[in-house]
């Protein structure tokens, strides 16, 4: 769970981030490992979770769960409430003017917003409401065959019946990442003329979003039932490892990868293109050279977040793989600059990489030297001249207080220490506060900054 200390900074980076939008209503999962249980098993709706023997009470003092999971999924004005207002967001002014501007008819009836803006069950109960949103069995799965036993207390049991065990990491992932990022299923894609449109920009960090809406607490039955706590560290790097698998594999999809006789600008850097444009005798530039991908002069480059930040925990927790990753991830930003082809084939090799890394990462028990070892590695001289862009930058900032946070939550370090040096964090946040007056010169020393003084708690 996020402490307190962190909490303020957090949800301000959100809130500047565009694609924190999608916290007011993009959640749903899916993914393909899963999906016989959240889409073809019948999703009975909220209603059959809301007793007040189970998740509904208006006190969270159950026994084995806090059993007002549901009073926190709906809480009307906070980000965890996001999930239960996914649906009716659709019907406000923002949500109908861009679907005028996409000519798709009512925003709140269009597939192309349902897919993530409720619980996109094939078949449902008859207590199913859409009016609901993104409900419990968006993301646990349809609850027809694991109810009765669920209600037993066997988790277990419950898996095997088809309940998502989003306990585990990867599954989380997958889950998430379906409407967080995309996937390859109808309504599940945001692409570059949605957000033309006014949709939200994409962007999403595995830990910090999970935490945002977490309606649990991790005490001693939960690390029972479930084979242990919640490893913060890890969940930001499998994250990190399947969100680049996830754009790689988007980007091979013939369908999704062109728009037209143009490529997809999502996967490119939104900022990238974004920028001032001066017409003037002397040209002026604004442009940072990033060392990480060498594609020509002035050509669109890939969206790289993911990259950097993989890379950064690769180095400390798989060397090995880490050269394979800078090598391939080079490699792919060439082949780009080739043709469709080569670039699809280089994904390839890139996207085997990053599934090795995820599974790396899931294994793995990061110590306190290691997560304080990638904190030290993202500002450092082999990474920072890679944060050029915006996207990159923001995703290191939440980076760095993601992985503190996971040392305050796991213990090894106290929470009034890291108070302690909230300033130099806060101002690194303010360097990404708003992409259109993002400088990467004053974003790295700020970033810096904040991480020399997360070294002094060591």
């Amino acid at each position: 769970m996020i402490s307190r200390w962190t909490m303020a900074s957090v949800v301000a980076l959100c809130l500047a981030l565009a694609g924190f939008a999608l916290m007011i209503g993009l959640f749903q999962g899916n993914s393909a490992a899963q999906a016989s249980s959240l889409n073809n098993a019948t999703h009975l709706g909220v209603s059959s979770c809301a007793g007040s023997t189970c998740h509904g009470r208006t006190v969270g003092d159950g026994k084995v769960v806090r059993q007002d999971e549901l009073k926190i999924w709906q809480e009307p004005s906070s980000i965890t409430g996001a999930h239960s207002r996914a649906y009716a967001v659709l019907k406000n002014s923002r949500s109908q003017q861009i679907a005028r501007k996409l000519g798709i008819g009512n925003a709140a009836a269009a597939p192309m917003c349902l897919g993530c803006h409720l619980d996109n069950a094939t078949s449902r109960g008859p207590l199913f409401q859409v009016s609901d949103g993104v409900g419990c069995e968006a993301c646990h799965g349809g609850a027809a065959g694991w109810i009765d036993v669920h209600k037993a207390g066997n988790h277990r049991a419950s898996v095997a019946a088809g309940l998502v065990p989003l306990e585990n990491t990867k599954a989380k992932a997958a889950v998430c990442l379906d409407c967080h990022f995309g996937s390859n299923d109808d309504g599940q894609f945001v692409n570059h003329r949605i957000m033309a449109a006014g949709h939200p920009r994409i962007s999403f960090e595995l830990d910090l979003f999970s935490t945002l809406q977490t309606h649990h607490d991790e005490d001693a039955d939960y690390s029972s039932r479930k084979g242990g706590r919640t490893n913060g560290v890890r969940v930001w790097a499998v994250g990190q490892a399947m969100a680049l698998d996830r754009a790689l594999g988007l980007f091979s999809n013939p369908g999704i990868g062109a728009e037209g006789a143009f490529p997809e600008f999502y996967f490119f850097d939104c900022h990238s293109c974004h920028r001032p444009i001066y017409d003037s005798k002397q040209a002026v530039s604004t442009i940072v050279n990033n060392p990480g991908r060498p594609i020509p002069y002035g050509m669109p480059p890939f969206n790289d977040e993911n990259m950097i930040m993989l890379s950064a925990a690769a180095r400390v927790s798989a060397p090995e793989l880490a050269k394979r990753l800078d090598t391939d991830s080079r490699a792919f930003h060439a082949a780009i600059a080739k043709d469709r082809a080569s670039a699809v084939s280089s994904a390839a090799r890139l996207r085997t990489t990053a599934q090795a890394l995820a599974d790396h990462f899931a294994a793995a028990n990061f110590s306190r030297a290691e997560t304080f070892a990638m904190i030290d590695i993202i500002s450092s001289d082999a990474t920072a001249p890679r944060f050029t862009d915006y996207a990159g930058s923001a995703q290191a900032v939440m980076a760095v207080d993601t992985l503190l946070n996971a040392l305050v939550n796991s213990g090894q370090t106290s929470a009034q220490s890291a108070a302690a040096i909230r300033p130099n964090i806060d101002r690194a946040y303010k360097a990404v506060s708003d992409p259109n007056k993002y400088r990467p010169a004053e974003f790295r020393v700020a970033l810096g900054s904040a991480v020399r003084t997360i070294r002094t708690l060591k």
